[in-house]
């Protein structure tokens, strides 16, 4: 694989659009399909999910919380989606959110960016607050294996503003110095990079110009969170085109089970997206 994850990413975007659609295989989403919160439920759900966003989602972002609960036999179920996005040519996001010390983030760069594991994707998300420089081996093996890191920045819940927002000693935001972080990072290789950031179209514009940041943005927060395809386009209006992948999880999946129901609503969120970011 010659091209980066940043490349891949935007060329995908430019051919299908910025969708990326979220599958959480929540209690109370399986509930809603009139499927018990069960190994059965999830595997209907998940593959009902995929075979409907084929052709129109440039991704999918399984949140691992999700099937972890269940345990090996949840993985079993993460593993088997991941294989069939992969046949499918779709993106896969595994929103993991993972990050700890250096040495242990070998474990988790290895489980999810790895060729030889079953877990492998296309890009995790990863969690900045044991520190950026401790998400190296990440950064490392995602770049040797032409795959992405997704870096929380300033998450959709407003629980979490109170630490991003915070400033450091030298007065800058905590949310600003890991913007400038990742860009450093990007700035050391050639075209698009494949280290993005993760920014909820429910918050406002940092002080660090998004448009520098010289990879992709993960946007949440879309749909049932509150914000509109429109506040998308205003957070990231001086972006990159095809730079800005948009999850939409709930205003999607709570139309299922019917998969004809779940395509069209797809579809529309698709559009709107295509639109707005025009």
């Amino acid at each position: 694989m010659d091209e980066t994850f940043g490349v891949r990413l935007r060329e995908r975007i430019r051919a299908l659009g910025p969708l990326c659609v979220g599958v959480d295989p929540s209690r109370e989403l399986l509930e809603s399909w009139d499927r018990g919160d069960t190994v059965e439920g999830m595997e209907f759900f998940v593959r009902a999910a995929l075979e409907a966003v084929v052709g129109t989602a440039a991704a999918i972002k399984p949140q691992v919380a999700f099937f972890e609960r269940f345990g090996s036999e949840g993985y079993r179920v993460l593993e088997q989606l991941i294989s069939d996005a992969r046949d499918a040519d779709v993106m896969v996001v595994a929103d993991a959110k993972r990050g700890d010390v250096a040495v242990t983030n070998v474990g988790y760069a290895e489980a999810w960016l790895a060729e030889r594991s079953s877990l492998r994707v296309d890009a995790v998300t990863a969690s900045p607050y044991l520190g950026v420089e401790a998400l190296a081996p990440l950064f490392t093996l995602a770049k040797d294996n032409a795959r992405g890191v997704f870096v929380l920045v300033a998450t959709s819940n407003p629980e979490g503003r109170a630490l991003q927002r915070a400033r450091t000693p030298e007065g800058e935001r905590v949310e600003d110095l890991v913007l400038r972080s990742v860009a450093e990072l990007n700035a050391r290789g050639d075209g698009l990079g494949s280290f993005g950031v993760v920014i909820g179209a429910t918050r406002d514009a940092p002080e660090f110009d998004l448009a520098n940041l010289g990879g992709p943005y993960l946007v949440p927060g879309v749909g049932a969170q509150g914000a509109s395809a429109q506040d998308v386009a205003r957070l990231f209006a001086r972006c990159p085109k095809n730079t800005v992948l948009v999850n939409v999880a709930r205003s999607i999946l709570n139309t299922g089970p019917e998969r004809a129901a779940l395509r069209d609503a797809a579809r529309r969120w698709r559009d709107d997206l295509n639109q707005a970011l025009a």
